[in-house]
């Protein structure tokens, strides 16, 4: 994995995240000492360590993404998307909307197209890798302001259908 990604997200991290993941570390502390507890009934003492385990690999991941989920919560909406003729690019327009109860300093707004091939398999497997994907930087957008959007989503030769996504990571 490339270290610039991994020092970006480091730097990224808010006091609510030092928090979240401190929790879990001494959470999965307090099910180590109750398994040394336990040690005497060895089923219950595996499931606790089990548990222990488990907690500490996905309760991270998870807890970071429902609580970005909660903390900056957004909404984003696409009015329409239109192709240019003469360059090869879509124009997609749209809003965010800030529904948190904070100001975000900054947000990362992407506009992601996706194939369709009116297969719903296909479908639900060509909206986990988008095939173009345009990002824009959106600064200090206040408690329930409404701010519209436009990306510009470019080189784009793709002849067939697609859907197009707008979606927000802010902070």
């Amino acid at each position: 994995m490339n270290s610039n990604k991994i020092l970006t997200f480091l730097n990224g991290l808010t006091n609510y995240d030092y928090a979240l993941f401190g929790g879990i570390f001494i959470l999965f502390l307090l099910l180590l000492v109750i398994t040394l507890l336990l040690r005497k009934k060895p089923l219950l003492s595996v499931t606790v360590l089990l548990i222990s385990i488990i907690l500490l690999v996905l309760g991270p991941v998870i807890g970071y993404i429902e609580l970005h989920k909660f903390i900056y919560k957004n909404s984003c909406k696409v009015t329409s998307v239109k192709e240019l003729q003469f360059t090869p690019a879509v124009v997609v327009t749209g809003t965010i909307t800030n529904e948190s109860k904070r100001d975000f300093s900054t947000c990362k707004i992407s506009a992601k197209l996706y194939k369709v091939s009116h297969n719903k398999v296909l479908d639900k497997i060509y909206t986990l890798k988008p095939f173009k994907k345009m990002s824009i930087i959106e600064n200090d957008i206040e408690r329930n302001e409404t701010r519209p959007v436009k990306i510009i989503v470019e080189p784009f030769g793709y002849k067939n259908d697609y859907n197009v996504s707008l979606g927000a990571d802010c902070r």
